[in-house]
């Protein structure tokens, strides 16, 4: 059975931080990546990582504020999030997939909860 395990949501005030993981279990992922959904909006993509851990992608959103890392010996990804804004208030899900740099992704964790504070 696979599945993906977020942790590390809470609340935090505006220009705090979170480290965000999700651990992976039942198969590894060539390619895992993070996704946000805010109230009301489409589920965006944030960030995603592939197997090696040496290449990375970010939405413009994110980018210089968020990091996205990997440990395999572990089946974890992080997300590292500073700076954070009452604008990134959103569940943040995990996702395991395939294909780089156009990824696919098939399997979905619950998601955790991140609220910023103004």
């Amino acid at each position: 059975q696979v599945q993906l395990l977020e942790s590390g949501g809470g609340l935090v005030q505006a220009g705090g931080a979170l480290r965000l993981s999700c651990a992976a279990s039942g198969r590894t992922f060539s390619v895992m990546g993070w996704f946000r959904q805010a109230p009301g909006k489409e589920r965006a993509f944030l960030a995603s990582i592939n197997w090696s851990g040496d290449s990375t992608r970010y939405a413009d959103s994110v980018k210089g504020r968020f990091t996205i890392s990997r440990d395999n010996a572990k089946n974890t990804i992080y997300l590292q999030t500073n700076s954070l804004k009452p604008e990134d208030t959103a569940v943040y899900y995990c996702a395991g997939g395939r294909g780089w740099p156009a990824s696919t992704y098939d399997y979905w964790g619950q998601g955790t909860q991140v609220t910023v504070s103004s």
